[in-house]
């Protein structure tokens, strides 16, 4: 019984995980109002000024976190890049860690 109710939790959460998946972009390039497509450099700033909008876009219904109408693997590649760079990304973590050990 005990088996049981492990591989239904198990197959619950996995359902769920599974629904809650990015599907397609249906507006993937096709320009916005102004006849723009978002590429990489558009994601890269957006990507670094996010925290500043998602905290506006809970305020408006205006404001976006992020943009629909971009071209794909380079408004991501720039989104998280940008979002990387307000957030220090990973790359300096080491360093702290051992800088505070030799004190």
């Amino acid at each position: 019984m005990k088996k049981i109710l492990v591989l239904l939790a198990l197959s619950l959460l996995v359902l769920s995980v599974a629904g809650c998946t990015a599907g397609p972009n249906p507006l993937e390039d096709t320009p916005d109002e102004e006849g723009e497509i978002a590429g990489f450099w558009q994601g890269l700033w957006q990507g670094f000024i996010s925290p500043i909008t998602w905290v506006i876009s809970l305020f408006s219904e205006t404001i976006n976190v992020y943009e629909v109408y971009n071209n794909g693997t380079w408004y991501n590649l720039g989104f998280l890049g940008g979002a990387s760079l307000f957030f220090g990304g990973g790359a300096g973590g080491g360093y702290a860690g051992r800088r505070r050990r030799r004190r």
